[in-house]
């Protein structure tokens, strides 16, 4: 069942496991999960292969999946995409179901950073921030969150500050706090949350239809 299924999560800093510990719970509901922060994308690739070499003996009796979350930042996606499958081929772990069994292994690039989730969400940055307008995601910069130019965090900043918001600059793990509690995981407009989010869901789905054939 659902409920058998425990989660490790790798991110690579304070605010996205802020977030998740807040969005999960609404994504995978009743998922026992834990959240790893390397505290920087360079500590986590390289602390990952043998981490994940350290999951491979005991991975499907656990019933556990691990899901592995990095900003793109400057990297190209794809090679990102596919350094990571290859560390979790390496370790022997499956990044999708084949006849050996189902994926152990999610690997998830945010094309944007984490803030790109939050523009995805504009009435949940209101709810934290009541003075940010209701018309933030119609207007033509934010209408793709995963497309804002000069980087999410900075936008996010540059909005909050002219409401009066994080005036000394923006602190990541703290807007993450005040915001993804409200967020709404079904309406998100941001592309990379929805791969993330059904991605998440059919990791978990599989895992419980397995079991309940067994």
């Amino acid at each position: 069942m659902i409920e058998q299924v425990n989660l490790e999560v790798l991110v690579e800093e304070p605010s996205a496991e802020r977030a998740l510990r807040h969005l999960l719970p609404k994504i995978v509901p009743h998922v026992a999960f834990g959240i790893r922060d390397f505290r920087g994308k360079d500590m986590l690739l390289k602390d990952l292969p043998n981490r994940l070499l350290g999951y491979a003996p005991w991975i499907d009796s656990a019933c556990t999946k691990v899901v592995v979350v990095v900003d793109r930042d400057d990297d190209d996606c794809r090679t990102l995409k596919r350094r990571l499958r290859q560390i979790a081929e390496k370790a022997g772990l499956r990044t999708e179901a084949t006849a050996a069994g189902d994926a152990q292994v999610l690997l998830r690039v945010m094309i944007e950073e984490l803030e790109a989730w939050f523009f995805g969400d504009v009435p949940a940055v209101r709810c934290a921030y009541p003075r940010v307008p209701a018309s933030l995601g119609q207007q033509a910069r934010f209408r793709d969150p995963d497309a804002i130019a000069g980087g999410t965090w900075e936008a996010l900043e540059r909005v909050l500050k002219k409401r009066g918001y994080h005036s000394a600059g923006l602190q990541k793990v703290r807007a993450a706090s005040d915001i993804a509690p409200h967020m709404d995981v079904e309406s998100n407009s941001s592309r990379s949350f929805q791969v993330f989010r059904d991605g998440l869901r059919s990791l978990v789905r599989e895992s419980g239809d397995h079991a309940q054939t067994h």
